[in-house]
């Protein structure tokens, strides 16, 4: 593989000596922070006084988190002011406030109270606000914001909505409102509780809610609309719209009957509608057509053509794409390059080059496969970045970089982010910019691409497609006998090259292995913590990869989707006869891994051409 020269040969001299010089710093500041936890006051303020560091400031907070006092009540809330919206303020913030609800100081509370997602600060301080004097109209506004929520507030807010229902602001519209919230995706368990709100006429209602959420086939029982109200219209709305993905042949016969005993909406007949279509479309049913028909053209997306365009390429119907696709605007790169497919298969091969033409001018999976078809070189249209070196000089000296990348150098990567987070939340375009390319020179990779992201920043190939772990990934996958290309797509797409990442499914590392994969694929115990390394992470997940082409006879966009979705599913997936790869990645039944396999491929182009690679 090509080498990729960084250009810093200055830096890489220097490197060794800093490494030493920021290793030492980083010492005191460990020390710092771990003796003003449990010192007094006195001892703080001689450490703080001797430290200089960028992460001084998380010293102060290690203190002020543990020792709020009112003995030192101006230089907490001067160190609050100071870092107020940076990631030091919350912890620190929320300790001190709740010191001072403990004291029962209600002014200095309010005072320092901020805007918060968290309702039991919020219900303190407005609470705290009627104790005071503060207009009860403006404060029961807010307390009826945070009452008509689709879970259950904490136990701080009771007296507060004790007194806000006493004051007569509990109407039967709000209570309805919040059922509606708790039974359509909130927390089910609310509704009994909720019933007992509703005027005893409506109390049926709530019971009635509850079994269409945990059954929607209840909605179907059309005896249970006693009064044909437009809440129960309402409930009938929701349940067969969820009720078609269970039982589609069901909701299918209860809409037709819904439709006539309901007065709908124009708006609500198209959710019906779209849903169906929906749904109809993603299982391949007879009625799909129909349904996409009556959707409106305003709701008509790319998300509904998609599935209508997967129903026709299972059978192979190339007039039928052609006709269904033909003078329909905004079409998208998918769409277009099967239109012209289709229009090939036809025989029509000049309108398709056209079309394929327009789709190859794309850095896209799409836009790849039509340049395939012209066999013609890829674009990847990449610009350089293009910030001056006072900015990228200006940016290197803010304060929450330099607190980013100390806490990178100490591998606490969640606080570094954080830092990162805020430092771009707060920049302008250019200072992220700035930011990206500072971020790249330190190989913090998923930052990076985040960043770039975060602005649509698209065109930034070089940044946004690094050769991350570039040694690794050649002796490995060398070793293992898979493409390094392959292997480096693969992690690019799992973690965006970050070695700490982990899933909500237990994955870890660049390549995102679970440990009873990695397990299986050492052929003995590996340790979880051991799977954050680059080396055995990268050593194990080409091993893995392997191990599925394998399994796959070879084949390496079989594996890919093995690699997302388990050989075994993948088994089930497999036609009958032999077809395009392509066309299979197409049918791929879950999203998630159809765009996986297109995502891994249209990433492994791109470094395929960054190589200078033929093909």
């Amino acid at each position: 593989m090509k080498k990729q020269s960084l250009g810093w040969t200055a830096a890489a001299l220097l490197f060794p000596l800093f490494s030493a010089v920021a290793n030492n710093e980083h010492e005191a500041f460990l020390d710092a922070e771990k003796e003003v936890r449990y010192g007094s006051y006195k001892e703080f303020k001689e450490v703080v006084g001797k430290l200089d560091h960028p992460l001084k400031p998380y010293v102060e907070k290690a203190y002020w988190q543990r020792h709020p006092s009112l003995k030192h009540q101006s230089e907490i809330e001067n160190y609050l002011t100071i870092y107020q919206s940076t990631p030091l303020e919350w912890s620190v913030r929320k300790a001190w406030l709740a010191y001072l609800k403990e004291k029962n100081m209600k002014a200095a509370y309010i005072r320092n109270y901020r805007k918060t997602s968290n309702a039991a600060i919020t219900c303190t301080y407005l609470g705290y606000q009627l104790d005071l004097g503060a207009p009860d109209n403006a404060i029961f506004k807010q307390a009826g914001e945070l009452w008509t929520v689709g879970k259950s507030q904490p136990n701080e807010c009771d007296d507060l909505f004790d007194l806000w229902r006493k004051k007569g602001h509990m109407t039967s519209e709000r209570v309805w409102q919040r059922v509606t919230l708790a039974a359509e995706g909130g927390t089910q368990s609310l509704l009994p509780y909720l019933k007992t709100l509703l005027p005893k006429s409506e109390q049926y209602l709530a019971d009635l809610y509850l079994k269409v959420r945990r059954d929607p086939s209840a909605a179907a029982g059309l005896y249970r609309y006693k009064n044909k109200s437009a809440k129960e219209a309402q409930i009938a709305h929701y349940g067969v719209q969820r009720l078609v993905w269970r039982d589609k042949e069901l909701a299918l016969k209860a809409w037709g009957k819904m439709e006539k005993m309901f007065d709908f909406s124009e708006q609500e007949k198209a959710d019906v509608y779209y849903t169906f279509a929906l749904s109809l479309a993603s299982s391949g049913h007879k009625q799909a057509s129909f349904w996409l028909n009556k959707v409106p053209k305003d709701r008509q997306n790319s998300k509904l053509m998609q599935w209508q365009l997967g129903n026709m390429l299972k059978v192979q119907d190339w007039p039928g794409i052609i006709a269904f696709f033909t003078g329909k605007e905004n079409l998208g790169l998918g769409q277009q390059y099967w239109l012209a497919y289709s229009l090939d298969k036809r025989g029509d091969t000049q309108r398709a080059k056209a079309i394929w033409k327009t789709v190859a001018k794309e850095r896209h999976y799409y836009g790849f496969l039509a340049s395939a078809r012209l066999n013609q070189p890829v674009s990847l249209n990449t610009i350089p970045i293009n910030v001056s070196d006072a900015l990228v000089t200006q940016v290197s000296e803010a304060p929450g970089f330099k607190r980013a990348k100390a806490l990178y150098e100490l591998d606490r990567f969640t606080s570094a982010r954080r830092e990162w987070n805020y430092l771009t939340r707060t920049s302008s375009e250019d200072e992220k910019l700035a930011a990206s390319k500072l971020a790249a020179k330190l190989n913090w990779y998923d930052s990076t691409i985040y960043t770039l992201a975060q602005i649509k920043a698209w065109d930034y190939v070089e940044l946004r497609f690094p050769f991350a772990f570039q040694d690794l990934f050649e002796r490995y996958s060398k070793r293992s006998h898979v493409d390094p290309t392959w292997s480096i797509a693969i992690s690019r797409r799992e973690s965006s090259f970050a070695s700490d990442a982990r899933s909500h499914a237990n994955a870890r590392g660049l390549m995102q292995l679970l440990p009873s994969t990695a397990k299986y694929v050492n052929k003995g115990s590996v340790s979880s913590r051991s799977l954050y390394q680059p080396k055995t992470n990268i050593r194990l997940g080409t091993q893995y990869l392997e191990y599925l082409k394998k399994k796959n006879n070879g084949n390496e966009v079989l594996a890919t989707a093995s690699y997302n979705a388990g050989y075994h599913r993948i088994r089930r997936w497999l036609p009958d006869e032999a077809m395009p790869a392509e066309l299979w990645v197409e049918l791929i039944p879950y999203r998630e891994t159809r765009n996986y396999v297109k995502n891994v491929f249209a990433y492994r182009q791109i470094y395929h051409t960054r190589l200078g690679r033929k093909g």
